[in-house]
């Protein structure tokens, strides 16, 4: 296919390599200069969309996701698939899914879960909302850079399932950290308590593919002084992301909610800018009782 590629960043440049390497023709666009390989880059967002088969934008937010979608929605060609992979709030997806069909394309909202290295091994899963049809044309390209794609309903869906995610992502996370941080305090070796938690009841993504303490399980960011492969700004945002969406459908989520309240203390106060979400480890470990 000849593919259009907006965002180039920490996910969208590996994911615009993997579809190049397959043989793809792939233009891209990023304000920022970056030349991932196999990859041409165009000028302008417009430039990168225009007469393309597929665009894929992988953007910040929702603002930007509707800034670039009112540049390139003209300039596609009729019948094209507009492919949004940001994670986004379910407005922003739904608004211009809605705007796309009005010009005669086919949209869909793929957010993902996999972080760095999933976009880097083509091992991401996608949450998928919006016209089958859309989704036959992209899934040789979600087979491409991703092991998994999960169609959930119509447009926006796929970003209400990543929130959901997420929002227990974050505070399974927080519940593993306290609970490493809780054992050291009570003397109780690290690896014990993982060959105890991970194979009973306290099983848990967080624990058992992710764990937050170096030197135990598989090797996750832990093991690399917490560089991130999700970082806990990125945590926070899909967080607040679960909490805006909860209101505005009035739903209670009170774990979600305190979920977003530690993250942003981490993030803000704790030092967690900059730093993977599991560092929640050493942060929770440094406090005491409250």
């Amino acid at each position: 296919m000849d593919i259009g590629f907006i965002g180039l960043g920490n996910m969208g440049a590996p994911m615009a390599a993997n579809l190049a390497a397959a043989g793809h023709t792939v233009t891209g666009y990023d304000m920022a200069p970056v030349t991932p390989k196999g990859v041409r880059i165009a000028a302008s967002a417009a430039e990168a969309a225009a007469a393309r088969d597929v665009v894929i934008t992988m953007l910040p937010n929702g603002a930007i996701l509707r800034a670039v979608a009112a540049e390139v929605i003209p300039v596609m060609q009729h019948g094209a698939v507009l492919l949004d992979c940001s994670t986004v709030d379910v407005g922003s997806a739904r608004a211009v899914a809605e705007q796309a069909r009005a010009a005669g394309l086919t949209a869909l909202d793929a957010p993902v879960s996999g972080g760095i290295g999933g976009a880097v091994a083509g091992t991401l899963t996608f949450m998928v909302g919006g016209d089958p049809l859309g989704l036959a044309t992209a899934q040789p390209l979600f087979d491409i850079m991703g092991q998994k794609s999960v169609h959930c309903g119509p447009a926006g869906n796929g970003q209400a399932a990543k929130i959901c995610n997420n929002m227990i992502l974050g505070a399974t996370m927080i519940a593993t950290c306290e609970a490493f941080a809780l054992a050291d305090k009570l003397g109780l070796d690290r690896q014990s308590m993982f060959d105890v938690v991970s194979t009973s009841s306290g099983y848990s993504w967080s624990l058992n593919a992710y764990c937050p303490a170096p030197g135990i399980g598989p090797q996750s960011p832990a093991d690399n002084g917490y560089a991130p492969g999700f970082a806990a700004e990125l945590m926070l945002k899909d967080l607040g992301l679960a909490a805006d969406a909860a209101k505005h459908v009035d739903a209670d989520t009170p774990m979600g909610a305190r979920a977003l309240d530690i993250y942003r203390q981490f993030v803000e106060q704790g030092g967690g800018k900059g730093r993977d979400f599991s560092a929640m480890l050493p942060y929770l470990k440094t406090r005491g009782h409250s």
